[in-house]
């Protein structure tokens, strides 16, 4: 299987702080990689890093290519989706205006209905509510949606942080049904940042577990999630 993403010597740094110290990381054409760690350990940072939203260096490479340095808006038109924590949804449109959205930029306009179909065939709450405005639906939905609008544009690579934030536990099982189905089906390529230890480490190939700025441990996601030190630390048993 082909690097998708190959990230070497990575750091970052908010003003004179450095927060990332020389991360070495890979993902796969189409596999799903996490990355595990406390609050504060770089996790957020180092999905910012790639988008160029943090003063970063070492080397980034998409495809082959370095990207380091790169404009954000550069980096998303090579194929890389960026799904913050939190809900980046337009409130006063409908679902379906939002997904529109998210193809604006697309070339190929007329597969875009039959890819608004496909969205709600992975999300049937959001197909339920297709012209509710944005801003009503519940929390759970708004994560959805926007997960749905990030793959109307057909993404290359998605950068998910804290896809579970704020959920309620039963929606948090079923979002991670609907990744780990997107990653089949869709054959999307994923790196996830999760504080859902369990989740992330069950639909993940691969997981790098990230100390105050530094990978500590890397592997297959099995065998991370069978170490007894992350078992105790991370996923509570």
């Amino acid at each position: 299987m082909s690097k998708l993403l190959e990230v070497k010597g990575l750091t970052a740094a908010y003003g004179q702080v450095r927060v990332l110290h020389g991360l070495d990381f890979s993902l796969d054409e189409g596999g799903v990689t996490t990355l595990l760690g406390a609050n504060g350990a770089g996790k957020t940072t180092t999905l910012r890093a790639i988008c160029n939203m943090v003063k970063s260096g070492g080397e980034i490479l998409f495809e082959g290519k370095n990207i380091i340095g790169r404009s954000t808006e550069d980096v998303a038109r090579l194929g890389v989706a960026h799904i913050p924590e939190g809900r980046g949804t337009f409130t006063r449109m409908t679902v379906e205006e939002n997904l529109q959205l998210g193809a604006i930029t697309r070339k190929d306009r007329q597969n875009v209905p039959k890819d608004i179909d496909k969205m709600y065939d992975h999300f049937p709450r959001l197909k339920q509510r297709r012209t509710q405005q944005a801003g009503t639906l519940s929390g759970g939905e708004q994560q959805m949606l926007s997960i749905a609008r990030a793959l109307m544009l057909r993404p290359r690579l998605m950068l998910l942080d804290e896809p579970s934030f704020g959920l309620a536990p039963m929606l948090v099982r079923e979002m991670f049904d609907i990744l780990a189905a997107l990653n089949r089906e869709e054959k999307a390529s994923m790196l996830i940042v999760e504080q859902n230890a369990a989740l992330a480490l069950g639909i993940a190939d691969e997981a790098y577990l990230l100390e105050t700025g530094s990978i500590v441990m890397s592997g297959p996601a099995k065998q991370i999630g069978a170490d007894e030190n992350v078992r105790r630390s991370y996923l509570g048993y």
